[in-house]
C-alpha cells in the first residue's frame, strides 16, 4: 500500500498511475499540513476520478476521530471510486463504531453500495494495542484488516524505533494474533521511514512477513517492488506446497497422518501453510497478470 500526499498532484498521478502498488493511500493525515487539510479534500476527491492502473485499490488515510476534521473529510471522500479509509490513531471500538455509522449514512444518502466501502482501523498508540480484544469483538464487516503504525506507537509509548526493532515485537505479535482471532486478515505493516535503505526495508520486510503480516505500507515508489517480491510467495516455496499437499494426499488414501517431505517431518499442522502459499500464488498471480 504506497501513500501518496493529498496535496501533491503529481505524486498522487504517478502512484495511480504508474506505481505497481495494490493499493494506493491518498493522505489527508500526517503529510498535509494543517492550514492545507480543508484544501486537500477537494484534491483528493478530484482524484478519485484519475486514471489509474488495472486492479489498484483506493484508499483515503483521513484525520483521526480525536481531530476536528474527520468528518469534513469524510464527506469530501465517500463517493464512486473510494475503496476504503484508513482511521489512524484508532483507540478502541467506540472509534471503529463512530466511523462505519457515518461511512453507513453517507454510503445510503449517496446511493453508494452498502457496506461498500472498507475501513482500516490503524492501531498506532499503548491503547489502541491494549483495546484489540475489543475492537475485533466490535469489529464491523466493512473492516477487513487492521494496520500498524509505528512511528506514533513509539512516540507514545516513549520507545526508540531501532534496527532491531525489538521494540515492535509485542505490538506486531499482537495484531497478528488478534486479527487471527478475530477472523480478518493478516495485518498490513507499517511503513519503513528509511527509504534510501534498501537492505534495511527488505530485512524488516521479510521479518514482518515472518512473523505473520499480509503485506505493508510504503512511503516511497522505490519500495513497492521489494516489498511486493518479500510478501509473494517463491518459486521454491509453491513448489514445497505443492509436494507437500500431494505427497498428504497419497499418505492419507493409505491412512498415513506422518510422511516426510524434504527430509523434513510433515503431519497436518503443516497443511494450513502449504495451502495459504499456494493460494497467495494464486492471489498473486491474478494482480499481475500471471
Amino acid at each position: 500500500m504506497l501513500f501518496a500526499p493529498g496535496n501533491q498532484a503529481r505524486k498522487v498521478e504517478k502512484a495511480l498511475a504508474e506505481v505497481p502498488a495494490d493499493a494506493v493511500i491518498l493522505d489527508l493525515e500526517d503529510a498535509v499540513p494543517v492550514a492545507a487539510k480543508e484544501e486537500t479534500r477537494t484534491h483528493v476527491a478530484a482524484a478519485l476520478d484519475l486514471p489509474r492502473r488495472a486492479g489498484v485499490r483506493v484508499y483515503v488515510r483521513a484525520n483521526g476521530v480525536e481531530t476536528p476534521w474527520l468528518f469534513g473529510d469524510l464527506d469530501s471522500v465517500v463517493r464512486v471510486g473510494l475503496d476504503g479509509i484508513l482511521l489512524p490513531k484508532t483507540a478502541d471500538a467506540h472509534h471503529v463504531f463512530l466511523v462505519d455509522r457515518y461511512l453507513s449514512h453517507l454510503e445510503t444518502a449517496r446511493g453508494l453500495v452498502p457496506g461498500g466501502v472498507e475501513l482500516m482501523p490503524l492501531i498506532e498508540s499503548a491503547v489502541g494495542v491494549t483495546h484489540l480484544p475489543e475492537i475485533r469483538g466490535l469489529a464491523c464487516p466493512r473492516v477487513k484488516a487492521v494496520g500498524f503504525g509505528a512511528a506514533d506507537y513509539t512516540a507514545e509509548v516513549g520507545a526508540v524505533w531501532t534496527a532491531g526493532e525489538e521494540e515492535l515485537l509485542f505490538a506486531r505479535t499482537q495484531l497478528v494474533l488478534h486479527s487471527r482471532l478475530a477472523g480478518l486478515e493478516p495485518p498490513v505493516d507499517t511503513v519503513y521511514p528509511h527509504f534510501r535503505d534498501s537492505e534495511g526495508l527488505e530485512r524488516t520486510t521479510a521479518r514482518s512477513r515472518g512473523l505473520g503480516f499480509q503485506g505493508r505500507m510504503c512511503i516511497h515508489p522505490d519500495q513497492v517492488a521489494p516489498v511486493n517480491r518479500i510478501y509473494s510467495p517463491t518459486a521454491d516455496e509453491v513448489a514445497w506446497a505443492e509436494e507437500v499437499l500431494a505427497a498428504f494426499s497419497e499418505a492419507e488414501a493409505r491412512s498415513v497422518g506422518a510422511i516426510q517431505v524434504r527430509g523434513q517431518l510433515i503431519d497436518y499442522a503443516f497443511l494450513p501453510r502449504a495451502r495459504r502459499i499456494l493460494e497467495a500464488a494464486k492471489t498473486q498471480g491474478s494482480t499481475t497478470g500471471g
